[in-house]
């Protein structure tokens, strides 16, 4: 390995059992890995007081994470604070009794005790299970996206989506993910609520120590779309500090606006909802504030001519400073 393309060359071809030995040498050296069946494996860093659990898949380690190493490690790594990562290898929800074992060992031995700070943070799936297990840490904060509650079709059987895990049990230990939360410190669920599937799973998490943190237009995948916007990061890093809170996510939330899937789909909503003028200022703003954004300029022409057409035009625009 030469330079640091080939290096990330060399680890993208690598076969997934590679990769998990990679994954399985780092907790070695710094921690425990353990297989959990054959699904799920969880990995520990010991690094400090302070410990962020995270829920992540194999596909999206790999194909979203850079130098293909779990989320959670890289936000712990270098400030000297603690990593367990469950590691899922596909559509699981976590629900295996492996998984359930090894959280029963950790509580056995007093394992979430030894730390000031603990954290659980998953998206999707993964904040289902995030959810779910955080019942393990009394007091722990958790950090959810687009989690869901539930896959009990008594429950939830206005759900449709994943068909295939109907017979997987949502009844046993572990399982109604908002009653598991009880005992947690402050909880976060960040979520679409034009995404009506994910905004009815959101509600059932509703409690007195729930904030729910509304995000228009920003989709079905939270947890990707966060990362994208490089926010994630520092959500997780002021959870593990105690400072995170709705105001700060607002702080955070702003760089939606230099992210154009958000821009893009405010935009479809607007047009689809017949509000021209604003999607013509929403254009006319995005086409100023950003570079290589044609598309926007294109389209700006385009409503600026259907807004002509009835007799209307936009406000001068400010001059730039």
């Amino acid at each position: 390995m030469q330079n640091g393309k080939t290096c990330a060359t060399d680890i993208g071809e690598l076969s997934d059992g590679s990769w998990f030995a990679r994954i399985e040498k780092i907790g070695q050296e710094q921690g425990y890995f353990q297989w959990l069946g054959d699904a799920h494996a969880g990995v520990f860093v010991d690094a400090g007081r302070t410990l962020l659990v995270t829920f992540e898949t194999v596909d999206g380690i790999r194909r979203n994470q850079p130098g293909q190493l779990p989320l959670g490690y890289q936000v712990a790594k270098g400030r000297q604070w603690s990593h367990l990562c469950l590691i899922a290898r596909r559509a699981t929800w976590y629900r295996d009794k492996a998984v359930y074992a090894f959280f029963d060992r950790l509580v056995d031995d007093g394992f979430f005790e030894e730390f000031d700070k603990v954290v659980f943070y998953g998206a999707g799936m993964a904040g289902y299970a995030a959810a779910a297990f955080s019942v393990t840490a009394p007091g722990a904060t958790v950090i959810l996206a687009a989690p869901q509650a539930t896959l009990d079709p008594e429950v939830t059987g206005w759900d449709p989506r994943f068909l295939e895990l109907r017979r997987t049990s949502f009844n046993d230990r572990y399982g109604y993910a908002p009653d598991m939360t009880e005992g947690a410190g402050p909880v976060f669920v960040i979520y679409d609520p034009e995404q009506n599937l994910d905004a009815m799973h959101a509600a059932l998490f509703k409690r007195s120590h729930v904030t729910l943190l509304p995000c228009r237009n920003l989709g079905r995948d939270i947890g990707g779309a966060l990362e994208a916007m490089r926010i994630l990061p520092s959500v997780l890093t002021t959870a593990c500090t105690g400072s995170f809170d709705r105001h700060l996510f607002r702080i955070f939330y702003r760089a939606r606006r230099n992210y154009r899937p958000y821009l893009r789909g405010l935009l479809a909503r607007l047009e689809a909802d017949g509000r021209t003028w604003l999607a013509a200022l929403l254009c006319r703003n995005v086409a100023d504030r950003l570079s290589g954004a044609e598309k926007f300029e294109a389209r700006l022409a385009l409503l600026e001519s259907q807004l002509e057409s009835s007799g209307q035009s936009l406000p001068s625009a400010r001059s730039r400073q």
